[in-house]
């Protein structure tokens, strides 16, 4: 392991930039919201207006370049702050103003921050404020407290499958504090929210993978042996990372960890002879400073090496640790067959996609309507690419597990919400 104690990296030349992409839906039908408005300010400096934008019928502005520190202050633990902030204000006719106050632009990066807004009513047209905390790596937060990871089960002779489940229920605060406000949060977007706070989305791949896969494994840990209904709780996990795991209410996710996410979602880790998903922790320290949990900078270091996801994950809990998965999705009427759909596919996986993409384009028009004739033909195929670009999946036309599952969710979030937003 000589070759982990100090790695030599060149300094970066600037000037460096961020990408960002805002996607605005109405809360009332979780449907895009065409022709509203996005004003951008630097948090540094609020009273000068950098750009407007205006969202498409897909909800979606331009993707636009914003300045950003250094790549240096990325690659070290911090002096400098890492990246820059900003302010978004997003109006929209009858829905209240909604102010953005913190998006985290790293350089070399790109980001989409989704914005939910609420109907305006005529007894309360204040402006809804959401303030986004810093970076775990770059704030002050409580050190992580370790526990056993693998949590004593309730004797039974039929243990409960593993299901990744649609939503966990998010404590935004301490377990004990009962004035903390708890959020219903869609798996998938509370493991990507997770890792966008935890680590900087310009490390290497097997870095972020190795984050991936521990943020996944502990999520589904708390889920699987219901760890804090089993205390007399009504929610599934913590935003507080003395307790958990760092979950910011509102923030911007980084391209890269979306999709990612996306394709490792039903992922978790194990051990031999154990059935439970481990509860792989994590905290802020160099290659050796916590132990039995992983060192989310040492962890960037190893990747900075040129070691792989297993190794990373091997040095931190064991050889034995492997990475394990299950095919149970929580509330999928239309469950993924295993085989990849696209030119040529026919039956009644086809007939399942075409009725998915059917709705979906009802509400995003950048989709082509199309028959549901059970046919994987041209219109189907050019349907399929433009969801994928939608929501930055590869823009292949082929359906895998990924887009599927990303499709369902999508199709089952317009089903059952509001027909119309007024």
């Amino acid at each position: 392991m000589d070759n982990t104690d100090k790695i030599l990296l060149p300094k970066n030349k600037g000037p460096y930039f961020g990408k960002l992409q805002v996607q605005v839906i109405c809360e009332a039908g979780s449907r895009p919201i065409d022709i509203a408005t996005v004003k951008i300010y630097n948090r540094d400096d609020p009273d000068t207006l950098i750009d407007t934008l205006t969202t498409d019928y897909s909800g979606l502005t331009k993707q636009i370049d914003l300045p950003a520190p250094s790549l240096d202050y990325s690659m070290e633990p911090p002096g400098e702050r890492p990246y820059s902030e900003y302010i978004l204000i997003v109006t929209a006719q009858g829905l209240k103003t909604v102010i953005i106050d913190g998006v985290q632009i790293f350089p070399e990066s790109s980001s989409r921050q989704r914005v939910v807004m609420p109907r305006n009513t005529d007894s309360d047209e204040s402006s809804m404020v959401i303030v986004i905390q810093p970076h775990y790596l770059y704030g002050n937060y409580p050190l992580k407290v370790y526990e056993d990871e693998v949590k004593e089960m309730p004797e039974s002779n039929n243990l409960p499958p593993i299901v990744v489940p649609e939503f966990l229920v998010v404590r935004n605060g301490i377990p004990s504090d009962f004035n903390a406000e708890d959020y219903f949060v869609e798996y998938r977007d509370y493991i990507k929210n997770v890792v966008s706070s935890i680590c900087y989305p310009n490390w290497t791949a097997d870095t972020i993978n190795a984050i991936i896969l521990t943020t996944l494994s502990f999520a589904m840990n708390r889920f699987y042996t219901n760890w804090y209904q089993r205390q007399g709780y009504t929610f599934n996990i913590t935003s507080s990372p003395a307790y958990d795991q760092l979950w910011i209410y509102g923030r911007n996710i980084y391209d890269n960890i979306s999709v990612a996410v996306d394709y490792m979602f039903n992922l978790f880790l194990a051990r031999p002879g154990i059935l439970q998903p481990i509860l792989t922790q994590s905290c802020r320290g160099t290659l050796t400073d916590c132990s039995k949990m992983l060192s989310i900078w040492g962890a960037k270091l190893l990747g900075d090496t040129g070691y792989d996801v297993m190794f990373i994950l091997h040095f931190y809990y064991g050889d034995d640790l492997y990475i394990s998965y299950t095919d149970e999705i929580a509330s999928v009427i239309y469950p993924w067959q295993g085989t990849d759909l696209s030119i040529g596919s026919s039956g009644g996986n086809v007939n399942a996609l075409q009725k998915m993409l059917d709705l979906i384009a009802r509400a995003y028009l950048v989709i082509p309507t199309l028959e549901e004739d059970g046919i994987f033909g041209p219109v189907t195929e050019r349907a399929v690419k433009n969801y994928q670009n939608l929501v930055l999946l590869p823009a292949t036309g082929i359906v895998d597990a990924a887009t599927w599952y990303s499709m369902f969710r999508t199709y089952s979030q317009l089903l059952n919400a509001e027909r119309k937003c007024v």
